[in-house]
């Protein structure tokens, strides 16, 4: 059986990705790291490991605390993942071409409390 190819990129083009499959633990965050990085309430993340995501043209990264770095374009600024420090890729899933996968969907969500109290119990 060959794995799932998840394809994606950022808003200009610039950066593609590829991942292969299966997808490891989808779920949704909302700590201040993630806010911050996407701009949303809630980020939706899916992980792989770091060999099976390659690509197009090297991501921009921001080192954003002592274990990962936050991977977006440089020339639109997308947002497109993290790049842990163990050999973890965790993508967003906002940057897939088709993110519309029973096997995306998020089982979790870590940090729901860091969410505006105006925002608690909705997605």
């Amino acid at each position: 059986m060959n794995p799932l190819v998840y394809s994606g990129g950022c808003l200009c083009g610039q950066i593609r990705f590829q991942a292969l499959g299966p997808a490891h633990n989808p779920h949704y965050c909302s700590c201040k790291l993630c806010q911050r990085h996407t701009g949303a309430l809630s980020a939706a993340w899916v992980e792989f490991p770091r060999e099976r995501v390659t690509w197009s043209s090297v991501p921009a990264t921001f080192r954003s605390s002592d274990y990962s770095s936050r991977a977006f374009c440089s020339r639109c600024g997308s947002s497109l993942g993290a790049i842990d420090d163990e050999p973890t890729v965790a993508l967003l899933l906002g940057s897939f071409d088709d993110n519309d996968q029973e096997l995306l969907k998020p089982t979790r969500h870590s940090y729901q409390d860091a969410r505006p109290g105006w925002c608690q119990g909705s997605e």
